[in-house]
């Protein structure tokens, strides 16, 4: 015989839980199906995970940003190539930047309040031979986790246009950072707001 267990009405896990349960399914969300990106393409893989974590997709030729995932287009593999990305407050981390490896168009990327952003996940961008020649403008708000190193690891995108920088307390030395992202890419526009 089972005997249930009686959960007090006022009973509340600790917060600890919630945050090694939410961390863990943001994990899950960005395990990366390498079958899937063989099957659909990297676009469409790609999409997919990033609407699954909670970013937006605009896709070249169209003016209207992707956000829902059970809404995403369908048709020929290959049609809906991605041209930007707008995570703002989405749980993207380092290990599913697998997706990104094979997208040939992405121009504009935005990073805004993602918590799990860090310096390797940009140095992991950066490497990203793709976007060293597609990406044009970059933006990084407000996520916590990157310092001077994962700015400096920009420096491989050498098509990069623009780049806007805010609120990103782990930058120490604004100065020494930006001459040498802008030694490395000669026509990199840096717009900062770090106060």
């Amino acid at each position: 015989m089972i005997i249930p267990r009686i959960v007090h009405p006022t009973f509340k896990p600790h917060p600890a839980s919630y945050r090694y349960f939410w961390g863990w399914l943001n994990a899950v969300f960005n395990k990366v199906d390498y079958e899937r990106i063989k099957d659909v393409g990297p676009d469409r893989a790609a999409s997919e995970w990033l609407l699954r974590c909670g970013a937006h997709v605009r896709y070249k030729g169209f003016d209207k940003w992707q956000q829902d995932y059970n809404g995403l287009p369908t048709g020929p593999l290959g049609k809906y190539k991605i041209q930007a990305i707008h995570a703002t407050e989405s749980c993207i981390m380092y290990r599913g930047f697998d997706y990104l490896d094979g997208l040939e168009h992405t121009e504009e990327i935005k990073l805004c309040k993602c918590i799990y952003i860090e310096d390797t996940c940009l140095e992991r961008l950066s490497k990203i031979n793709n976007l060293q020649e597609s990406l044009r403008r970059l933006e990084i708000i407000s996520c916590g986790n990157v310092t001077d190193k994962g700015i400096i690891a920009l420096n491989t995108l050498r098509n990069l246009d623009y780049l806007f920088l805010s609120d990103l307390p782990g930058i120490q030395k604004r100065q020494t950072t930006i001459e040498m992202l802008q030694k490395a890419i000669p026509s990199l526009h840096v717009e900062l707001d770090l106060d």
